[in-house]
């Protein structure tokens, strides 16, 4: 056992996490499976048998190993360190309940509403990137082979260049130096960000900047409010007091404005004060998710309103994606066009004075 379990930790460490797509189809299999009478370790066998997946298939195996000696489903997704507090929180609740398949099957529809926006993030910006990276490659071409042919040829003509024409010739004198710059820099702030990810003032101050940005700033902010309100239907409704509700979604929901805002809601509601005036007073909860609120803690239907919530954010955020990406493709085109377009201008601009000198 001991031997199984170096080689387990020894796998797990260096290959890769659960995967939000293998976590779908592990809670939706799961479901089925409880759902039609299988006990739970007679499920992990059978999991694990259509696995095919060798990282995803040492986690399993853990996982049932650690159910034989004794622990419990969550006590065993805990261990693996691949599962969330939000995750293993929530099947102790389902455990606990009786309503632990109920719970698996709103996990996976959790991770499938991730997994889907992710998709329709990734098909939004792969075409601009792939037309950035190509904007690149040809003016790269231009600058350094197209335009040094060109001036040349202006140097034989002894006229003064036009200052359109002098400030490209420039720009291509230095543009592989720009580029090299622009590469390092770019290099730098990614590595400082990657090693200040997790401080308090670069998680507040990237937030911030992420919301200020036209466009996608609201559709950050309503992707992290539909994950916040589908957590919180979840919780609720698997009877989770208010306050562990919000500690859990806390600790996933991943985004620094949400998470701030909902630690110090829990101190307010533990004071005596609402849910719904503890939402109000954060820019961040729009006013229709807190008059929501409101109605539902006065009608006790907190986890079928905020359930209606995430499914209302779904649709807007389908929308708005789909929308930016209507609007970013023409928009490239432009860019480009001009970028291109001016480079050929000035270009151009000594040979047609040179014809009307030449009359």
């Amino acid at each position: 056992m001991s031997e199984k379990k170096n080689i387990w930790q020894t796998e797990v460490s260096f290959g890769k996490k659960f995967s939000d797509k293998a976590k779908e189809e592990f809670y939706k299999e799961f479901s089925n499976l409880l759902e039609s009478g299988i006990d739970i370790q007679r499920t992990l066998t059978i999991l694990i048998e259509e696995q095919t997946n060798k990282k995803v298939l040492v986690i399993l195996e853990q996982i049932r190993e650690d159910l034989i000696v004794g622990n419990s489903l969550s006590e065993s997704l805990r261990k693996t360190g691949h599962f969330t507090a939000y995750e293993f929180q929530s099947i102790k609740i389902g455990e606990e309940t009786g309503r632990l398949q109920i719970i698996l099957e709103h996990l996976s529809e959790y991770f499938t509403n991730k997994v889907k926006l992710r998709r329709q993030l990734i098909s939004v910006f792969t075409y601009p990137a792939f037309v950035i990276m190509i904007t690149i490659g040809v003016l790269y071409f231009m600058l350094n082979s197209v335009v040094p042919m060109f001036e040349d040829v202006f140097k034989q003509f002894g006229q003064d260049l036009p200052y359109l024409t002098q400030k490209i010739i420039g720009i291509s004198k230095h543009f592989s130096t720009f580029l090299m710059y622009f590469t390092i820099g770019m290099v730098v702030i990614l590595v400082y960000s990657y090693s200040q990810r997790k401080e308090s003032w670069f998680r507040n101050m990237t937030s911030k900047m992420i919301l200020r940005m036209p466009v996608f700033g609201v559709l950050m902010k309503k992707i992290y409010l539909a994950r916040t309100c589908q957590s919180l239907s979840l919780l609720l409704a698997s009877k989770t007091p208010l306050v562990s509700s919000l500690t859990l979604v806390e600790e996933m929901i991943g985004f620094y404005p949400i998470e701030s805002a909902l630690n110090k809601i829990k101190g307010e509601i533990v004071k005596g004060g609402s849910f719904s005036q503890g939402l109000g007073q954060y820019p961040i909860f729009d006013r229709r998710l807190v008059s929501l609120t409101k109605i539902a803690e006065e009608t006790n239907q907190l986890d079928t309103t905020f359930e209606r919530l995430s499914k209302q954010y779904q649709e807007d955020i389908e929308f708005r994606t789909k929308l930016i990406g209507t609007i970013i493709e023409p928009m490239i085109i432009v860019i480009i066009g001009l970028v291109v377009g001016v480079i050929m201008v000035a270009m151009y601009l000594p040979m047609f004075n040179l014809s009307n000198v030449i009359k």
